[in-house]
């Protein structure tokens, strides 16, 4: 059996640099398929997707709203072909009825101990249309490392410096952040791996440079506590959503490799800057994820919070404008008080304003979202910030002997230079 698995394109955020991850979903999924399936992986954002290639089965793996268009697109494609297509991924949860228009089937949940039987359906012909696990996650003990042989590894890179490699080691998220959709889509409990097990899958991924994904590591001190002191041998340098503010804990992230960590900056409160600070002071820089069009912010108020970032010394910034997703509470509110503006999934790119703002017109919600990409990175662009991470990070790799094992010799020359990732 032949299957093709798909990872569609979408249009990239304004104003940020462009690079690709390899993306994490699939690889997970991929994992899963039983090994007598013929399995190719396409990522259209870096390949293209060849039709007329041999296909009994067309995976559509869509993690974001933005890429449902393009996914129709695709999926019509093929069963135009008479190929059966198969949506799965985060978007297709959110949008589970939607998809189901344009899918032979749709499955919804976590796949590992599951997907095996969708393929005994389709062998036998009696595929169904949905497969709906959203409420019943497997045990974290089938969770396996991740497939990532399928990846085309050379193009995720950006001008020669290899990008970093996405693991997880948790799943759910006992926090129901505004505007998150994350409680929706991996349910309120947290629901870690075994650590060996994670252990186990970091240390064979040949790249030093990992991002954690999971949705927060500040959910169980003493787990955050095993793992980071598992982690520390194994000389990795990572990323992740916000760590525990904890003493103990950020030292032993910082001994277990923390190059930087994304953290949301929501107002200009003590809390913040003390946050911040206690990051930079244990040698993890910080990415601040900004959320921008909020009902409490006006035109003055994003003019105080890109002012209060660059007095913080952030390492970089990343601005969205805050977009109702399906099955968040912000879009329940907004759409209650009817202030929703568009339901073109192509524009759900978190830098276009598709609902009306509390103290703000949509107009100047767009205006204040260049004014502060083009503010904060007046002294140099995100290019350069982005650089500069990285220039920090190799350095860290090369003091304590991991660079010349990790990193292939298109990077050797990059120290010398800090003009570019």
């Amino acid at each position: 059996m032949k299957m093709t698995l798909v990872y569609p394109s979408w249009r990239k955020l304004d104003r940020q640099t462009e690079f690709h991850l390899p993306p994490h979903g699939p690889v997970v999924f991929a994992a899963t398929v039983p090994p007598g399936v013929s399995l190719t992986f396409v990522d259209e954002n870096l390949q293209e997707i060849d039709f007329g290639a041999p296909c009994d089965l067309a995976g559509i793996s869509v993690m974001l709203t933005c890429q449902l268009p393009r996914a129709f697109e695709i999926a019509k494609r093929y069963r135009e072909r008479g190929v059966p297509v198969l949506f799965g991924g985060i978007a297709t949860m959110l949008h589970a009825e939607e998809v189901a228009t344009h899918a032979d089937s749709v499955f919804l949940g976590e796949a590992e101990g599951r997907f095996a039987g969708v393929l005994d359906d389709f062998s036998a012909g009696r595929l169904k249309k949905t497969y709906d696990y959203m409420n019943s996650p497997p045990d974290m003990a089938l969770i396996g490392p991740a497939r990532r042989e399928i990846l085309a590894h050379d193009l995720y890179n950006y001008r020669g410096v290899q990008m970093l490699d996405l693991v997880h080691a948790s799943r759910g998220c006992r926090f129901n952040c505004y505007p998150c959709c994350s409680a929706f889509l991996g349910g309120k409990t947290f629901r870690p791996r075994p650590i060996d097990r994670v252990i186990e899958e970091m240390e064979k991924i040949p790249n030093n440079r990992l991002f954690i994904v999971d949705n927060s590591l500040a959910q169980d001190r003493q787990w955050l506590i095993d793992l980071f002191t598992a982690m520390a041998p194994l000389k990795k340098k990572w990323v992740s959503h916000p760590i525990l503010d904890d003493d103990r804990v950020l030292k032993l992230a910082a001994d277990a490799g923390a190059w930087y960590v994304y953290q949301a900056v929501i107002d200009t409160s003590d809390l913040i800057r003390n946050r911040i600070r206690r990051l930079k002071d244990h040698g993890i820089a910080v990415e601040g994820t900004i959320l921008l069009g909020t009902d409490e912010q006006d035109e003055d108020s994003i003019r105080r919070l890109v002012d209060f970032l660059l007095e913080v010394g952030l390492d970089v910034a990343e601005f969205t404008i805050m977009t109702p997703f399906p099955h968040s509470p912000l879009r329940t509110r907004i759409a209650a008080e009817n202030r929703m503006l568009s339901d073109d999934w192509g524009e759900y790119t978190a830098d276009r304003v598709v609902f009306r703002p509390r103290r703000m017109s949509p107009e100047k919600l767009q205006e204040m979202y260049h004014y502060a990409w083009d503010t904060f990175y007046a002294g140099g662009g995100h290019q350069i910030k982005m650089a500069e991470l990285f220039a920090k990070v190799i350095r860290r790799e090369m003091e304590d002997g991991t660079y010349y094992r990790f990193n292939s010799r298109r990077e050797r020359s990059f120290p010398k230079s800090t003009d570019r990732p």
